[in-house]
């Protein structure tokens, strides 16, 4: 099972990015999943989830209103559409799915992907 980002970069401050989440060895149509972010040294922390059935997303208030996230079930992939972007947006990126639905939590999911770095330029 794996989960694999990409997308990540740098940018300048209120530009965008598109990150994505390719998701192979089973199907992750019935998983919530979700996007985390981490700083060096400090804990990872939610960005934003999205249900199993795309039909509810979930955001940190941190990033409500300049990011979405979407998901394809049918190609097992999650987006995370990033606007207006921070330099405080600046993290290593992470994609996750969580069998028990989605939770600001990550002790509550199952499988990680590797990150994808996105920095962003004031």
């Amino acid at each position: 099972v794996q989960l694999v980002e990409s997308g990540g970069g740098l940018v300048q401050a209120g530009g965008s990015l598109r990150l994505s989440c390719a998701a192979s060895g089973r199907t992750f149509s019935s998983f919530a999943m979700a996007w985390f972010r981490q700083v060096a040294g400090k804990e990872r922390k939610f960005v934003a989830a999205i249900t199993w059935s795309g039909g509810i997303a979930n955001y940190d208030d941190s990033v409500k209103g300049r990011f979405i996230i979407s998901r394809d079930s049918a190609k097992n992939s999650v987006a995370l559409q990033m606007n207006s972007l921070k330099p405080e947006d600046t993290a290593v990126y992470y994609c996750a799915a969580a069998q028990s639905g989605w939770s600001r939590a990550d002790q509550f999911y199952d499988y990680w992907g590797q990150g994808t770095q996105v920095t962003v330029n004031s």
